[in-house]
């Protein structure tokens, strides 16, 4: 069996599913290839090989058919095509011999009565909210970049590869989450953490987490920097330690003295009532 780079070089197909693509067309007509045996062949695990297998089987390298044997079993038979491109061609070819042309009659010529009337032209129509197409979400100064990130999950782990009318559908989900501060690298972490083995609807698992893991907006930044005690509010490094004379315990200042708990107390250090 010869590979052809059709399939060797396919743009849109994984690593994997080339690899598992050009092991199935080695075998011999016959040979297992569901997902237990191709399991146990490979380490790639269920979840991956699955993927892969639907994979091919939407470029047209395979084609799934459930058939019902003499026995009342049902069994799923797999087709396997060295180039989809030329079954294409050949099952184009039969339905043009089996199909036949139609008899169209002639449209009837239309014999007028009077002169025609010049129409007046039509009055555009003010645009209006109505006239939106509908079924597409407006468009935000976020969408772009929610499509790019939706896309590129792919790059993360290629399960997560969406079909472009998920994409459309998640990018107005993920849109708030950009608006409320999010940066691509919590979104990527946040969408992908903890994936489970096996990953049937990369699609539906997406829009659980943005619907149900979108993060509340930023709050406003306050007006003057708010330092922790003994830090210099500008920024600057620590005040150095120093020992209390009171107490000697060890306090951060500017200058040696007493600690703030040995300023604020009404005693001495052993128990005298100053004077």
């Amino acid at each position: 069996m010869i590979i052809g780079n059709h399939l060797a070089q396919h743009r849109e197909l994984s690593l994997t599913a080339v690899g598992l693509g050009t092991y199935i067309l080695s075998l011999p007509e016959g040979a297992s290839v569901d997902i237990r045996t191709l399991e146990a062949r490979f380490p790639e695990g269920r979840g991956r090989i699955a993927f892969a297998l639907r994979e091919l089987e939407a470029q047209g390298y395979l084609e799934r058919v459930r058939e019902r044997r003499g026995s009342g079993q049902v069994i799923t038979r797999t087709y396997a095509y060295n180039d989809p491109a030329v079954e294409r061609a050949r099952a184009g070819v039969a339905d043009e011999l089996v199909a036949l042309p139609s008899p169209v009659a002639p449209p009837p010529s239309p014999v007028p009565d009077e002169p025609p009337v010049p129409a007046e032209p039509p009055v555009p129509a003010e645009p209006s909210a109505a006239s939106e197409p509908q079924g597409e979400p407006p468009r935000t100064p976020h969408h772009g970049t929610a499509v790019a990130l939706l896309g590129g999950l792919r790059r993360i782990d290629d399960r997560l590869t969406l079909a472009e009318r998920d994409i459309r559908r998640l990018a107005p989900d993920l849109v708030p989450w950009l608006e409320n501060g999010a940066g691509p690298a919590a979104i990527h972490r946040t969408l992908t953490a903890r994936l489970p083995d096996v990953l049937e609807s990369p699609a539906g698992l997406l829009a659980h987490r943005l619907r149900d893991l979108l993060p509340p907006p930023l709050p406003p930044l306050s007006e003057g920097p708010v330092a922790p005690y003994g830090r210099d509010p500008g920024g600057g490094r620590p005040d150095p330690f120093q020992t209390c004379d009171g107490c000697d315990r060890a306090f951060r200042a500017r200058e040696p003295g007493r600690c703030r708990d040995c300023r604020s107390g009404p005693t001495e250090a052993g128990g005298a009532v100053a004077a």
